[in-house]
């Protein structure tokens, strides 16, 4: 009996952890892909980049510069870096989360 509790118990724990293991989406995509349209698509259109093309938004690139995460994408974006401006006072905190919610489940789905 024992030895089935211990069983189903370990059973919930790894589904849990599957489960939750993935990226965390916070933001309304939807109201994201709007905000990206109006502000960050004459840039990064289909997820690439037009001023720095190495660095699109691409899982793989958002990956291999630590961008892959929702903090540091709304890091950038309300902060700037490089060429790319700060939309920290033109954007909501609300809308920051909503575009990089989008910019994550787009990238998951390979844009």
């Amino acid at each position: 009996m024992f030895k089935k509790v211990l069983l189903a118990f370990l059973a919930c724990i790894t589904l849990a952890f599957v489960s939750f293991s993935g990226t965390a989406l916070a933001g309304d995509a939807a109201n994201g892909a709007g905000v990206f349209g109006a502000n960050c698509a004459a840039c990064h259109i289909g997820g690439n980049n037009a001023v720095n093309p190495a660095k699109t938004l691409k899982k793989a690139d958002l990956e291999k510069y630590d961008m892959y995460s929702l903090d540091a994408i709304k890091y950038q974006v309300t902060n700037g870096k490089n060429a790319m401006p700060a939309f920290g006072g033109r954007l909501t905190a609300t809308q920051i989360e909503d575009v990089a919610t989008y910019v994550l489940s787009q990238a998951d789905k390979g844009w």
